[in-house]
């Protein structure tokens, strides 16, 4: 649910091997029908998308519906085409929410002595997947299990020689390859699926854990608290699962550092030395004395209905092979606050500019359109786990083998014009060399993402269908400020990061320098344009994660 926003100062050019890919003949054709993409427009969507009225755009609420609807008549409007489920716009989704409702408890402490209870949000969150009224937790040991990875191809296994059915493991943010740099370790500084958190808690639940614990910690995990505290408070948002979550850990939950430090401290164990130790190969899982978890979780549960929003614009040539675009409609709703406050989570960056965005980029298609179609999917439930586009790889209006390749926009920052655009996973697929092709005669730069460390490539939707095997894209706005250069650049997302990012001043205002954004969204259209003009077939670079997924595909 998180995107590229923290960064650096380090100037990094796309300078790999790359095969010689030329714009084709069309590229003027393309920027004129560019010049139909304004910032008034996106200006104009954008601040609909984050206005009050539609209540921080939650799935299954009012504001919910009401924000998909106004996504679907907007493609009406534009001359795209439904191409949902029976001659809609729509793809409906059955989702569960479930909300930790009064009485609920998580204490640990030392065996037969008075426990200590966790304030829920102050120092720590937790929740459970399964879709009970309640669920409990009784005297489950505490074990430290390092990272709680097991990765065979890299001979790691953090919970080697211990058996933790039953029990609490407490576990560390990110991977072992970003505590030490090393890059012969994990994939050095750069995360690997198995920082995720997703990650961690799934390989809990597959070791047979009662509970599972994540100590957070600012850097590795590259947000702060407060974006811990507010994602996981209030009502959660999942698929229907066929087991209703019986295959998950019975509690699942963060505990903010300090707390965490003291946890270790209060049985006479070194966080540090702990922490140093886990990230050294031959790490065995270490008991923590005689903690003990009691906890207890009582559940509001109600099934919900969401919807993607789905349009096209048919090709002229070859209709049955698409171009994707891709951007998630879907915020965090309204949030308990103190009275008198505001607790609507507007979501006007994120992600009400990428939405804006695919409609816009949408309608100049509609204007002209190409041979190939172009497919522009709005997906729902991004924020509560990337589920909307998880639902759309699982059950694809359009065959995967048909689309050709896909470009996700995800929260683009109101910085004005930049010299770069930043590519998340950058040297995973051929569609960077298409986009160079593109931004290189406008004397622009590609800029490798410059915090893999954060593990953004897994963290927004185009995950989903890339781990399907098609090529996917996810580009962003730059940070080197055509005029100001990246030091403006840095302090303006430094400043987004801290003080509006999942926070309800994330709003719209009219005084923002949209240029960048209509920028970025004419080189999408352009890139767009070029490949669905064409015959080629991009594909990932040889060596990828998903390479023979994409191949076994084509065949």
């Amino acid at each position: 649910m998180l995107k590229y926003l923290v960064i650096t100062s380090t100037v990094l050019l796309a300078t790999a091997c790359q095969p010689d890919i030329s714009a084709p003949d069309n590229t003027a054709a393309a920027r004129q029908d560019a010049a139909n993409i304004t910032a008034a427009d996106l200006g104009r969507r954008i601040a609909r998308l984050a206005a009050d009225d539609f209540e921080g755009r939650a799935p299954g609420t009012p504001g919910g519906i009401k924000a998909s609807q106004y996504i679907a008549d907007e493609m009406k409007a534009a001359g795209i085409e439904p191409m949902g489920v029976d001659g809609s716009y729509f793809q409906p989704i059955t989702l569960t929410e479930t909300t930790v409702s009064e009485g609920s408890f998580m204490d640990i402490g030392k065996a037969g002595e008075e426990m200590i209870r966790y304030e829920f949000q102050e120092n720590s969150v937790y929740w459970t997947k399964r879709y009970q009224d309640s669920v409990s937790v009784e005297n489950a040991d505490l074990v430290f299990v390092g990272y709680g990875v097991v990765a065979p191809e890299y001979s790691w296994n953090d919970y080697a020689d211990m058996d933790v059915s039953g029990k609490t493991v407490v576990m560390l943010v990110n991977d072992p390859g970003f505590a030490t740099k090393d890059e012969a370790l994990f994939n050095g500084n750069a995360m690997t699926y198995y920082g995720r958190w997703t990650y961690k808690f799934e390989e809990a639940a597959r070791q047979g854990a009662a509970a599972a614990i994540i100590i957070h910690e600012t850097e590795p995990a590259s947000y702060g608290w407060s974006v811990v505290s507010g994602s996981w408070s209030g009502a959660q948002i999942d698929l229907v699962r066929p087991d209703a979550g019986a295959s998950r850990v019975a509690l699942e939950g963060w505990l903010d550092i300090e707390a965490g430090k003291a946890l270790f401290k209060s049985v006479d164990l070194d966080f540090a030395a702990l922490k140093e130790s886990a990230a050294k190969p031959g790490f065995t899982p270490v008991a923590m004395g005689n903690l003990q978890m009691n906890a207890q979780i009582n559940n509001k549960i109600t099934t919900v209905s969401s919807r993607n929003v789905i349009g096209v614009i048919k090709g002229t040539t070859t209709p049955d092979e698409y171009v994707l675009y891709m951007a998630h409609w879907d915020h965090l709703g309204i949030k308990e606050v103190a009275e008198g406050e505001d607790g609507i989570h507007n979501g006007a960056v994120d992600n009400a500019t990428g939405t804006a965005s695919i409609l816009e980029i949408g309608e100049a298609f509609a204007q002209n359109p190409a041979k190939r179609s172009v497919l522009l999917v709005a997906v729902t439930a991004e924020e509560s786990g990337l589920l909307g586009s998880a639902y759309y790889a699982e059950d694809p209006i359009v065959p995967l083998a048909k689309t050709v390749a896909g470009i996700n926009i995800d929260g683009m920052l109101p910085l004005g014009r930049t010299k770069d655009i930043v590519v998340v996973g950058y040297g995973a697929s051929q569609l960077d060399d298409e986009l160079q092709a593109v931004i290189e005669p406008q004397g622009l730069y590609i800029r490798p993402d410059p915090k893999p460390e954060a593990g953004y490539y897994y963290r927004s939707d185009h995950i989903s269908l890339a781990k399907k095997g098609v090529p996917m894209l996810y580009a962003d706005a730059g940070i080197d400020h055509e005029v100001l250069g990246i030091s403006h650049g840095e302090a303006f997302s430094d400043e987004y990061t801290k003080e509006r990012y999942h926070a309800p001043s994330d709003e719209y205002d009219n005084s923002w320098d949209l240029s960048g954004i209509e920028q970025v969204n004419k080189i999408f259209y352009e890139l767009g344009r070029n490949i669905a003009d064409s015959d080629d077939w991009p594909n990932w670079y040889e060596g990828a994660e998903f390479r023979a997924l994409r191949d076994e595909m084509l065949k």
